[in-house]
């Protein structure tokens, strides 16, 4: 993103907000009939994507063609512990099943035990299996110094990845204005960040538009973009 302007909730277009949200249908207790009906909240406000759990990635597929709402999913979330086999193949099944966009958790441990390859490579294979689609890595930015947050955004990024993203939304933080601006300086222009974890209001996605993220992970999207609609109308 090319930030020309600072946007506030009273001048940002509706257009702009919706397509930074990735509306998150992620929670393990979520019914079938709660799913479609987060896709048909992403539908309605023409949001950027859902992001749903792999077993969910048929019926979204489903639930949203004919919509420009695109679908994305999570790989060896939230943890990111599994091996890299395994990586490839959940990517390679939800591609199959109709994802196009794949938010991937790194191996935290590893990267803050300094196995830089292996986490490189690892991210590298899931970027590969995902034949140019898009790719996010979380680095549950919670977890890590400044400078592991430094070298998971350059691992990533010599890896192929096509964003950078802050959380799961499973750690005791989420994603942090310092740690964005950290993040957008770190990677080179063509690779995007992704603020997740904690932006549940109107000013918040500003804030972080404002930054220079790309997306952002949502569960708020009817009463953030409402928000911005009552707002605006006044």
């Amino acid at each position: 993103m090319t930030i020309t302007e600072l946007y506030t909730p009273l001048t940002v277009p509706e257009r702009v907000v919706a397509k930074t949200i990735d509306h998150s249908l992620l929670k393990p207790q979520l019914t079938i009939a709660d799913v479609l009906a987060g896709c048909d909240i992403a539908a309605s406000y023409d949001v950027a994507s859902v992001c749903c759990r792999p077993i969910d990635v048929v019926r979204c597929r489903d639930a949203l063609a004919g919509t420009d709402v695109l679908v994305g999913t999570v790989i060896s979330f939230p943890h990111g512990d599994s091996v890299t086999p395994t990586k490839v193949f959940e990517t390679r099944q939800a591609l199959a099943d109709g994802a196009v966009e794949f938010d991937v958790v790194i191996p935290i441990g590893l990267l803050r035990s300094g196995e830089d390859d292996y986490v490189r490579d690892d991210i590298a294979a899931v970027v590969a299996a995902a034949e140019g689609h898009v790719v996010k890595v979380i680095l549950e930015n919670a977890f890590l110094t400044d400078d592991e947050k430094v070298r998971g955004c350059r691992l990533a990024e010599a890896a192929g990845a096509s964003y950078v993203k802050t959380s799961t939304g499973y750690a005791e933080s989420g994603a942090t204005i310092d740690d964005l601006k950290l993040m957008r300086a770190t990677v080179s222009p063509h690779v995007k960040v992704k603020a997740a974890h904690g932006i549940r209001t109107l000013e918040g996605i500003v804030d972080c538009i404002n930054v220079g993220v790309d997306r952002v992970g949502a569960t708020a999207t009817a009463a953030i973009i409402d928000d911005l609609r009552s707002r605006q109308a006044r």
